[in-house]
């Protein structure tokens, strides 16, 4: 197989065919690749050379909704009778992220040189994961690579929109609680020390909840910095234990089903309109069960549920019906396996399992609701104990003064 040269950016300047000065970009393997694009289109080349890149680089970064868009955008030229490398051009002329352009022409540029779609992808495992790239490989070989990507653009956008609903659903009370964390902070470090000078010409005992804010702002003075590195160091540390160790990981996506409130409850639902989401593009690309099985299961992204899956998968190779392997595993909601086995009997699985996901992504934005709902008083609650509580910490000692008095 063929492999595709790294373009460049290179900067020209010259004169056209009627003498006028011209100058701009063009891309190519190398110098000489370059120049013979200029002289092909009539340009005598004066100064060509690579263009640099920023030292400090502010290009945002590609994100999976990017390639949601990306996709959908492929699709409809290619369903529009557009070819398949002059779609890859449309398309990287309308993007505004430039990293996101540089992947397209890398794309377009392994293409041509015929390498094939599925394989170019391939060579980009960040943006493009296993799932995605054996869609596009079964659309290719199927003759079908516009209608494939069209169910893949579906897949990508569902996906995406669940996600931000589950970020919807989390970020809003993360974000005040963070709020409320800084101003507490604020307060022991700035407003307690005032009250703390004060409190020191009293000649009487302080209150024990007002000599315990007193001692926490003490603290926060002498040593901020460091409970701001023990935080960090507590957030990365999680993080690369969970990205290191399978049995934490195992353990953190455990609890995290296990959270009050309705949290767990999303986190449910979105795994189940996930794994049926992906079970019914993989099945109704023509991929075999147990290969589809595999793909959903990397896609699932919670260990307890791959772990599941996979054993639903070795129960299918033992030539377990599907739904009967689903009702096995007792992880799994019985309207699922109902609908796995209306599927299979009707030969229509990947139409039920469709019904199936759109159901969960729906319990998904109803949880979401309701837990903003939930949230809002709680978070109130919360702001008041703790900003009322340094309050009635400080003017304790005050009121008790007055009685004296």
């Amino acid at each position: 197989m063929a492999t595709a040269l790294e373009t460049h950016l290179f900067v020209f300047r010259g004169k056209n065919r009627k003498g006028e000065k011209v100058g701009g970009e063009v891309r190519a393997d190398n110098l000489a690749g370059a120049k013979a694009q200029l002289r092909k289109q009539g340009v005598i080349s004066t100064s060509v050379k690579k263009k640099p890149k920023p030292m400090f680089s502010r290009s945002k970064k590609i994100v999976p909704a990017d390639i949601a868009i990306f996709t959908r955008q492929l699709a409809t030229m290619m369903k529009a009778g557009v070819p398949l490398v002059q779609s890859f051009e449309i398309v990287a002329d309308g993007s505004d992220k430039p990293l996101m352009k540089e992947l397209i022409y890398e794309i377009r540029d392994d293409v041509s040189a015929g390498g094939g779609f599925a394989n170019a992808l391939r060579k980009h495992p960040r943006q493009f994961d296993d799932l995605f790239c054996s869609l596009v490989e079964s659309g290719e070989t199927a003759g079908a690579l516009e209608t494939m990507l069209d169910r893949v653009a579906t897949y990508k956008e569902k996906t995406e929109q669940l996600k931000a609903k589950i970020k919807k659903a989390l970020t809003y009370p993360i974000a005040v609680m963070v709020v409320a964390i800084v101003v507490t902070g604020i307060l022991l470090i700035k407003v307690v020390p005032v009250f703390a000078e004060t409190f020191a010409g009293f000649g009487a005992d302080l209150p024990a909840f007002t000599l315990f804010v007193l001692g926490l702002s003490e603290t926060l003075q002498a040593s901020w910095m460091f409970v701001l590195a023990c935080i960090g160091a507590a957030l990365i540390a999680f993080r690369e234990a969970r990205f290191r160790s399978q049995k934490f990981a195992y353990m953190v996506d455990k609890y995290m089903l296990r959270l009050p409130v309705v949290v767990g409850n999303i986190l449910y639902n979105s795994i189940i309109a996930r794994f049926a989401r992906t079970l019914a593009t993989t099945f109704s690309a023509g991929v075999p069960i147990v290969d589809a099985l595999q793909s959903v299961a990397g896609a699932a992204g919670n260990r307890l549920y791959y772990d599941a899956i996979m054993q639903v998968r070795e129960d299918v190779m033992t030539g377990i019906q599907l739904q009967q392997a689903i009702k096995a595993r007792k992880m799994f909601p019985t309207l699922l396996h109902q609908m796995a086995a209306i599927g299979e009997e009707s030969g229509a699985l990947d139409e039920m399992l469709e019904k199936a996901a759109l159901h969960y992504e729906e319990a998904v934005d109803n949880s979401v609701d309701n837990l903003t709902s939930l949230l809002e008083p709680m978070i109130m609650a919360v702001l008041g104990v703790l900003v009322g509580g340094l309050l009635i910490a400080m003017y304790l000692p005050i009121f008790q003064l007055g009685n004296v008095v």
